[in-house]
C-alpha cells in the first residue's frame, strides 16, 4: 500500500485500515483479535491466544506519513500496547509498551491548551517489535 496510490481519505478510514492490518498481522500470528467499538475511548483491541490464556490490550494510531503521532488532551494509554501503523511505508508498524509510551509523550501548551504527542524519534525505534506481543499459538505449539 504507498500512500500515493491512496485518494485523501477521511480520518476514520484511515483508522479502519490501520485496526484491520493490524488484526491480519496478529491473527496470522495464532491471536483472536476483537475490535472493540470505533471511535470509543482508549482500547481499539483485545487479543487472546489459542489457548485463551494470554490476553492483551491495544491501541491502534494509523498515519498516513511518517510523523508525530496525536495523542490529545490526556497522556494516559490505557491499553498495554501501543501500535503506530504508517501506510506510506508499506505499511510499516511500530510496536511500543505502554511504559515505553507514557516515558516519551511530549506535552505541547498552545493557546492554554494542553496537548501529548509522541514524537517520530521516539517511536521509530521500534519497528515490527513484534516479539513485545508474543506468539497466540505458542502455548498450543509447546506441547
Amino acid at each position: 500500500m504507498h500512500d500515493e496510490l491512496l485518494p485523501k481519505l477521511p480520518n476514520q478510514l484511515v483508522g479502519n485500515i490501520g485496526l484491520f492490518y493490524v488484526c491480519y498481522v496478529l491473527s496470522r500470528e495464532g491471536w483472536n483479535c476483537l475490535p472493540t467499538s470505533r471511535n470509543a475511548k482508549g482500547i481499539d483491541l483485545v487479543i487472546y491466544s489459542q489457548d485463551a490464556n494470554k490476553m492483551h490490550t491495544i491501541q491502534v494510531k494509523t498515519l498516513t506519513n511518517l510523523n508525530p503521532v496525536p495523542f490529545g488532551r490526556s497522556a494516559n494509554l490505557m491499553a498495554e500496547f501501543l501500535i503506530v501503523c504508517v501506510l506510506n511505508k508499506g505499511p510499516a508498524i511500530y510496536i511500543l509498551t505502554r511504559e515505553e509510551v507514557s516515558g516519551a509523550l511530549h506535552r505541547v501548551e498552545k493557546d492554554g491548551r494542553v496537548s501529548y504527542w509522541l514524537e517520530l524519534h521516539s517511536y521509530k525505534g521500534y519497528q515490527d517489535h513484534w516479539e513485545e506481543i508474543g506468539n497466540g499459538l505458542s502455548a498450543m505449539t509447546e506441547h
